[in-house]
């Protein structure tokens, strides 16, 4: 178990754990909780060794295995099974140690190479590996890309499937589900559901939460609050302590009243002097109860449309895709995803938008957001149409270099360019004091974008987008740097927004409690989902299972075929054979080589067949070394078998 007993634990100046105390036992799915720069992250840094605690005792067992997510982004020329079979270090060790076995006479350590790269699964790593990847997103065409090929999302991806490919005791997950489409996520939660080792997480998915971890630890005024059960369950404990300490608060307040009331009456008079003083030091005894304030301190709201064009949109017969590229030859035709949609966007609509990785989605939203242009058919916008657009990649758009004032005062002035400012107060102090009902305050409004979090600059997006007053807002996973307390703020002003909202999210309470109705881009069009995400998340599970036995039945046809070239081609060397060799010599060396072949062959089964029957150490090392060799000798047979026929058939 993993124990931490009155632990303090520092990052700089900071005290993030003081006299902190937790246990954690062995098979527990652990939930990680608490504000942004609680030292969430700092707390995986001492179970992962790399921070040390400045007191108190903290113990995990050392012959834990760890399985983690690297943060840094993979360069390498590896394709993508090779990259995330090396994250099996077992497997890596016990492959390294039959090397250096094999260089040595060693027959005893020979032996117990061999059954450890057995026991590590090295005969179906690549089968493990792929169906890891697979179930990340990638398609099965991607399987051997480079991982360099990657964008950095999908390379983020590998590193999480290289993490669940290493055996582990202990799996600290970070965010894990940040750069995840819903299809991938649900996997996710089905293989974690059945990972039997302690499994520790963070995340700001509440329903992720829900699915997976049992036990919730709470980081709270530097002390570590464990609660049994999911998020949750979680809430509403803490919903009842909270109440509970409110009301111990209340009856504190009342009765520190009374004592200042007594001292202030008695203190002066000698007779009572006595009593007065005791209630003072009663008084500087009593323990300050603080008031606790409310998780969810940030809200915002949208301001009212100036106007409300019905419909805000309508599409007939609409291909989305992407144009050529730049340096593709002359008449290169455009990339097709979807086609011939036609449908209306109405005002006041709440539409979740659906669909597997790579169907479609952000390039049909992309698309009604002007970012791209459409392939065929005609989009007509409703008189007054004003977009607010965030983008899965609008993080990157903003200019590190630049403030949050300099963003807004640019914004000002492109719009004013545009013609599109609706009277909004334009004047600095005005922008001043609109960034600070979104937490920018103070001198974070003149602090470099580049070196604030992911979530500030996610809240930054969001407040530009606010201003603009939009009455259609496209959404592109809106939530993948927000905390649970700023996701909640923005479901609550989505919620409120009296325009339109079209929404992508693999956050399925945000898309519970905001859309109304679901739109499903598949198979190259969009259609109505009758159904509910519930509905939805069967559906993804049984599409995953029809794509699964294709590929098996794919994977059978290709053996099939296999096999049977392989009976053309013996058949297509036997009517060589008994054609007249151009040389005796040639023919009679064919004929020793299929001999020989032959035995090798007979004799490789026969050492298969033994070492499936686990023989004694000794007899597993010679007859390992002698598989070896025979492999070794009949592949070279085979490049002279084919040399000679085709001498053969030359003459």
């Amino acid at each position: 178990m993993i124990t931490l007993k009155n632990v303090t634990l520092r990052r700089g100046a900071k005290v993030l754990l003081d006299g902190a105390s937790v246990t954690l036992n062995p098979g527990e799915k652990v939930g990680l909780v608490g504000r942004n720069g609680a030292g969430k992250s700092s707390l995986f840094a001492l179970f992962n060794g790399n921070l040390h605690e400045d007191g108190g005792e903290y113990y995990i067992p050392h012959q834990w295995r760890m399985g983690q997510v690297a943060q840094d982004m993979p360069e390498t020329e590896q394709s993508a099974t090779d990259f995330v079979v090396d994250g099996d270090v077992t497997l890596l060790a016990a492959q390294q140690e039959v090397t250096a076995a094999e260089a040595t006479e060693d027959y005893d350590r020979m032996a117990h190479a061999y059954m450890a790269l057995q026991d590590a699964g090295a005969h179906d790593a690549p089968a493990r590996a792929q169906a890891l990847i697979q179930g990340l997103g990638f398609k099965t065409t991607e399987l051997t890309n480079p991982v360099n090929s990657f964008s950095g999302g999908w390379r983020m991806r590998l590193q999480l499937a290289r993490a669940l490919m290493c055996p582990s005791d202990l799996l600290l997950l970070d965010e894990p589900t940040n750069h995840l489409d819903l299809d991938a996520l649900v996997w996710l939660e089905g293989w974690l559901k059945k990972y039997e080792g302690t499994m520790i997480v963070i995340s700001h998915d509440r329903e992720f939460l829900d699915a997976i971890t049992n036990v919730t630890l709470h980081i709270d005024a530097a002390k570590l609050v464990r609660y049994g059960g999911n998020y949750s369950k979680f809430e509403d404990m803490r919903a009842e302590q909270m109440e509970l300490q409110q009301n111990a608060f209340a009856k504190q307040q009342d009765k520190i009243a009374h004592l200042q009331k007594f001292i202030a009456r008695f203190k002066a008079k000698a007779s009572k002097a006595k009593q007065a003083q005791s209630r003072v030091k009663a008084l500087d005894r009593m323990e300050k109860i603080a008031p606790l304030l409310s998780e969810a301190d940030f809200t915002f709201e949208f301001k009212e449309p100036a106007n409300l064009p019905n419909p805000m949109l309508s599409m007939t017969g609409v291909s989305f895709g992407y144009p050529p590229p730049d340096d593709a030859p002359e008449g290169t035709p455009p990339t097709v995803i979807v086609r011939n949609v036609s449908k209306s966007v109405l005002a006041g609509q709440r539409i979740g938008i659906l669909g597997a990785n790579g169907q479609g989605k952000s390039t049909v939203v992309k698309t009604i957001a002007r970012d791209l242009a459409a392939i065929e058919g005609e989009i007509t916008e409703g008189k007054g149409l004003n977009i607010g657009y965030f983008a899965q990649q609008e993080l990157d758009v903003l200019r590190p270099d630049e403030t949050p004032l300099e963003h807004m005062i640019r914004l000002v002035k492109t719009l004013t360019a545009q013609g599109k400012i609706i009277g909004q107060a334009t004047r600095e102090q005005d922008l001043r004091s609109f960034l600070g009902t979104f937490n920018f305050s103070g001198d974070m409004v003149k602090q470099a974008v580049g070196s604030m979090s992911g979530g500030e600059k996610a809240r930054l997006v969001l407040c530009m987008i606010v201003w603009q007053r939009p009455n259609l807002l496209l959404l592109d996973e809106p939530t993948n740097h927000l905390d649970l307390a700023t996701r909640e703020a923005l479901a609550m002003a989505l919620n409120e927004f009296e325009g339109t909202v079209m929404l992508v999210s693999h956050d399925r309470a945000l898309l519970r409690s905001v859309c109304d109705e679901f739109w499903m881009v598949s198979r190259g069009g969009v259609e109505p989902f009758d159904g509910d995400l519930d509905d939805y998340q069967r559906y993804l599970l049984d599409e995953a299972k029809r794509q699964r036995e294709a590929i098996r039945e794919a994977s059978s046809a290709a053996a099939k075929a296999e096999r049977k070239a392989q009976a053309e081609a013996l058949a297509a060397a036997a009517k060589v054979k008994a054609k007249p060799a151009p040389s005796g010599s040639l023919k009679r060396k064919l004929a020793d080589i299929e001999s020989r072949m032959a035995t090798l062959q007979t004799e490789g089964t026969q050492l298969e067949a033994h070492l499936c029957q686990s023989p004694p150490p000794s007899d597993f090392a010679n007859q390992g070394k002698r598989l070896k060799q025979v492999n070794e000798e009949i592949q070279a047979l085979e490049e002279q078998w084919l040399e000679l026929t085709t001498e053969m058939e030359a003459g």
